[in-house]
């Protein structure tokens, strides 16, 4: 059983919907572009949690525009080798920083001691994570700071970085 709560977000932003197995954090989506939610969430009920209310206030010190000093607790099922390194990778990136999809590469490349890893490969592991924000999938971007897809929406993308600082997208 999933059980799930919703966020309300503030203007600018669309509302989230936190899922839980119960004891932790297993998904944390954008409302309006949860298309890819069925992969992460089956059966699912409305529930108040205590990790609902731990991730609420990590939300809301996020959106109060400064980087909250602790987690909720999380586990992210079905975690591969190749997206367990990415997802370390993202949140290794500090809050107002980004990071290329190719430079996630060039340095999982350089720590597997291949000449080059696929940037495509990575897009696909930063799109698969199931828990954005918290695994800061925003804070990646293309190539002269292109802001190629984003499974919470471009316009969440473009917000939660200037959240962060970014003015310039």
């Amino acid at each position: 059983m999933t059980f799930t709560k919703i966020y309300r977000t503030p203007d600018g932003f669309d509302d989230m919907i936190m899922s839980s197995d119960g004891d932790v954090l297993t998904g944390l989506r954008f409302i309006n572009y949860s298309e890819n939610q069925s992969k992460h969430i089956m059966d699912r009920e409305e529930n108040d949690l205590s990790v609902f209310c731990s991730t609420k206030e990590w939300l809301d010190i996020y959106f109060s525009g400064r980087q909250p000093d602790f987690m909720p607790a999380y586990r992210i099922d079905c975690l591969t080798p190749f997206r367990k390194e990415v997802s370390d990778i993202m949140r290794s990136i500090p809050f107002g920083y980004t990071m290329t999809y190719g430079g996630i590469a060039a340095l999982i490349a350089q720590k597997r001691g291949i000449k080059r890893m696929s940037a495509q490969a990575v897009g696909g592991a930063v799109g698969w994570n199931p828990l954005c924000i918290i695994i800061p999938c925003h804070r990646v971007i293309g190539l002269n700071k292109s802001l190629t897809g984003y499974g919470g929406g471009i316009k969440n993308k473009i917000a939660l970085l200037k959240l962060e600082g970014k003015v310039d997208f």
